[in-house]
């Protein structure tokens, strides 16, 4: 019987359920423990955190879930590897060498470090030695937003983090690797797959593509039939069972809520997919088309025949930018009449904004409960009990943005009657962070490992 490498996911975002990855652990067999907290949006929140604080800048949540798991880690039962380390991987390491020292025992676990993912620092010399970092989108140059830049981060594939086992590394912390991975390279490292071994590396993209979001392939957040799901307080998050040849089953442990599918795993696999013939990742491009599913058993599904091709020459480059401010108000109505209340409460609102010769970008207006979601739709807007007024105004202008913030409470007294809530007070006004989705050359991004003990 060939050997199997289990691989528990235990985080799918920055905010996932704490109690997951000692569940992980404690639940049953698994040899490593992947953690995943990135998003586009959590490199700009975390590079504003390291400017207030340069000792911050990584997922603090990435220490209490270290230390549910610390015995098992330090006893190699188990090895956890995670992006958690932001736009610090450095400060993220030393933090918990720390916690690991405060153990006691445990003040010999050794930590790898993976670094060179972070391009900040090296924007205005990339610029001038013409990577133009254009927007994928718009096609514009990075210079119509380079002074208002806050962060810069490269994807980086699993190479470094293979390299960090190699080392001995227990705990490995990435910055601003591929969601996909944190699960490929330890398979990679146990199995020994080549660099060129397209077919067996898209395997390992693919089992980490399908466990990256946690729970939401074990029957979280799923569409279909989700009123039978069995459970969810107590659900299981998943596991992928691999072997040497690339194919692999993603299951849970036994005794938790939740539901492993061919329906729950393929709808995973949709999830931010793109082209289905080409998964570009900087290890391999995968082929969605290729993918076969089937029943293995209960809550137990296999995964085979997944084909591979190389990569491009290019790494996808996630950039943030300051783009203005914002602040969202809002107002809660009651029957009767909550729909025609709220609307005559955002026509005095923008009237009275008009009046102030206040400008913005945009103002947004959407009455929860009635079309927020779906739109306004026929025969839904009579007799609803009530409805939350929720607005919303951008622009460059912060005074602009402020004034409006004091525009809304006023309504409480002088607008339509029934107001039941004023939810939160008066509204924040927040710095805007956009996107700029971009690429560059693989050969000016360089990784680091070090290990930390």
């Amino acid at each position: 019987m060939s050997r199997i490498v289990r691989v528990g996911a235990g985080q799918g975002f920055w905010g996932d359920w704490l109690e997951a990855p000692r569940r992980q652990v404690e639940g049953g067999p698994i040899d490593y423990l992947m953690l995943d907290y990135l998003a586009e949006v959590t490199m700009s929140i975390l590079q504003k955190q390291k400017e207030r604080d340069p000792a911050m800048g990584y997922a603090r949540d990435f220490v209490g879930a270290m230390e549910s798991v610390l015995g098992p880690v330090s006893a190699g039962k188990v090895r956890v590897i995670a992006n958690a380390g932001g736009v610090n991987p450095p400060a993220c390491a030393q933090a918990i060498k720390a916690l690991a020292g405060r153990s006691g025992s445990r003040a010999g676990l050794r930590i790898g470090v993976v670094t060179g993912d972070d391009l900040l620092p090296r924007i205005d010399a990339l610029v001038d030695a013409g990577h133009a970092l254009a927007n994928m989108d718009t096609g514009d140059p990075l210079e119509t937003v380079r002074d208002r830049v806050l962060s810069a981060n490269a994807y980086i594939g699993s190479e470094p983090i293979v390299d960090a086992l190699r080392q001995g590394a227990q705990v490995v912390i990435t910055g601003r690797s591929t969601d996909t991975a944190l699960t490929m390279a330890p398979l990679r490292f146990e199995f020994g797959w080549a660099a060129d071994d397209w077919n067996r590396l898209a395997a390992g993209i693919i089992a980490g593509h399908i466990i990256e979001c946690g729970a939401q392939c074990s029957g979280g957040n799923c569409l279909y039939d989700w009123q039978s799901i069995p459970d969810l307080a107590n659900v299981g998050y998943p596991i992928v069972e691999a072997a040497e040849d690339g194919s692999f089953a993603i299951t849970k442990h036994a005794g938790t809520g939740g539901r492993v599918s061919v329906r729950t795993v393929t709808e995973q696999l949709v999830y931010e997919m793109g082209d289905p013939h080409s998964y570009i990742t900087p290890d391999v491009i995968a082929d969605f088309t290729s993918i076969r599913l089937a029943e293995d058993g209960p809550d137990r599904v296999r995964v085979f025949g997944i084909t591979g091709a190389p990569p491009t020459d290019k790494l996808k480059v996630s950039i943030a930018y300051r783009a203005g401010f914002k602040a969202v108000g809002t107002l809660v109505y009651s029957w009767p009449d909550a729909v025609e209340k709220a609307e005559l409460a955002d026509r005095i609102l923008r009237e009275r904004l008009d009046r102030l010769d206040l400008r913005f970008d945009k103002i947004h207006t959407e009455f929860v409960g009635v079309s927020a979601t779906h739109g306004r739709l026929a025969g839904q807007m009579a007799d609803v009990p009530e409805v939350q007024f929720r607005i919303g105004v951008r622009g460059e202008d912060r005074a602009a943005v402020e004034r409006f913030t004091r525009e809304i409470a006023p309504l409480v007294l002088n607008g339509p009657p029934s107001v039941t809530g004023f939810a939160g007070g008066r509204p924040k006004v927040e710095e805007i962070v956009a996107y700029w989705p971009a690429l560059i050359d693989k050969r000016v991004v360089t990784t680091a490992v070090e290990i930390v003990a």
